[in-house]
């Protein structure tokens, strides 16, 4: 048996965030590097375009609700190990068809891998946590480092292998994904390692009215901040950017997201409520809305840092209320809860906007409707109060 002390929590941590970087930084994200080329060669509207990042986020949404019941029975290693498993499914079938229902079941399927994933990993992360009072916000900051590597090796990757292969090469890009993906999968398990099986001791019904303000907001900014990471790089790309601008935009986003623990770990920490949601919240929406402002590269490349550092930081910050406001027995439903809201915004935002884009012909459109949804999303989360130490009296069993 491997003795926990050779493996400190922050690398255990480092270890988990592998989730979120082949579930939400490649199998997701990724996807607005591949756009451009799959919607010029398959024809396709942008509403068309958007929906199979709608697609993924009902996945999303599906995989969080299964989450909790799945981790009391399996753990959370074996659901956060086997939901990534999945993700690697979706991305073989994306490489390997340009039918849209297909493609929309792939995307589905890796909805579901990420949130389960995800939730298993992030479980697993809020225990290790707690065993470090002083350290929790940095140490949870860590696991949403995650998407931001994901996002940097799909950047530095996929825009060259388009360009040099030329229109219709987006199967290899899919391929391509797989390839990177497949190495972080089979490095997952080292963050296990001196941990517990992350089994919940019981089912735990929790009261979501406290919550609402928190959850409302969080539905909003999913809405909002996926629909900006779904058609940037298209954006970009009309504006005259080629693989290297984009391959630069992307890396930046992605390189800000991983450098996001060090920015906002401290307003983690230190905002109560809802306060920590609603500044990096606010920050986000500056990021978004930059791009409506100018054009230009410099404004362009702020825009892709400020937004990079800030929106998983907003989800980091969700993590830390749970683990502020709620008992160990309920971090995993309110993880899925929290989950739940986010999926539903991420559900809407992609084919709303791609709609409202073609509506108007313009993507500058959509990306008004992001930084407004984002923007009421931070309003709304400035409501939340810290949850009152009576709440934890108020816990009913419910048969699992």
């Amino acid at each position: 048996m491997v003795h926990a002390t050779r493996f400190p929590p922050a690398l255990q941590i480092m270890a988990l965030a592998l989730a979120p970087a082949v579930g939400l930084g490649v199998t997701r994200f990724a996807y607005a590097l591949l756009l451009p080329d799959m919607r010029q060669d398959l024809g396709w509207t942008y509403a068309a375009a958007g929906w199979l990042n709608t697609t993924n986020a009902v996945g999303y949404l599906a995989g969080a609700l299964a989450a909790t019941r799945l981790i009391e029975r399996f753990g959370a290693k074996s659901i956060a190990f086997c939901g990534i498993g999945i993700c690697l499914q979706s991305l073989l079938i994306c490489a390997s068809t340009g039918e849209m229902l297909a493609l929309n079941a792939a995307r589905f399927i890796g909805g579901v891998g990420g949130g389960l994933g995800y939730i298993g990993a992030a479980v697993i992360a809020t225990q290790l946590a707690s065993r470090h009072p002083r350290r929790e916000a940095v140490l949870l900051a860590l696991l949403y480092t995650g998407p931001g590597l994901g996002i940097v090796l799909s950047g530095i990757s996929v825009p060259f292998t388009i360009s040099s292969l030329g229109p219709g090469s987006w199967p290899i890009g899919w391929s391509l994904l797989l390839a990177i993906c497949l190495p972080l999968w089979f490095a997952l398990p080292y963050g296990f390692r001196g941990t517990s099986s992350g089994r919940s001791a019981g089912h735990v019904q929790l009261e979501t009215r406290p919550m609402l303000p928190m959850l409302i907001g969080y539905g909003l900014f999913g809405a909002g901040y996926i629909a900006y990471m779904t058609f940037m790089i298209a954006y970009v790309k009309d504006g005259g950017g080629g693989a290297l601008q984009q391959a630069i935009f992307w890396v930046v986003i992605g390189v800000s997201a991983m450098l996001s623990p060090i920015v906002w770990s401290s307003t983690i920490r230190r905002a109560a409520g809802g306060g920590a949601f609603a500044i990096i919240g606010l920050a986000t929406t500056v990021g978004a809305s930059l791009p409506l402002l100018s054009t230009s590269w410099p404004v362009l490349l702020a825009s892709a840092a400020l937004f990079g550092s800030a929106f998983f930081a907003v989800v980091a910050s969700t993590t830390s209320f749970v683990r502020r406001n709620h008992p160990q027995e309920q971090w995993s439903g309110a993880i899925a809860l929290m989950t739940v809201a986010f999926g539903l915004g991420q559900i809407v935002g992609p084919a709303l906007s791609g709609y409202v884009t073609d509506l108007h012909d313009n993507l500058a459109s959509g990306l008004l409707l992001s930084s407004a949804l984002l923007m009421a999303g931070a309003l709304t989360g400035l409501k939340q109060r810290s949850l009152p130490p009576a709440s934890e009296g108020r816990l009913c069993d419910t048969p699992t």
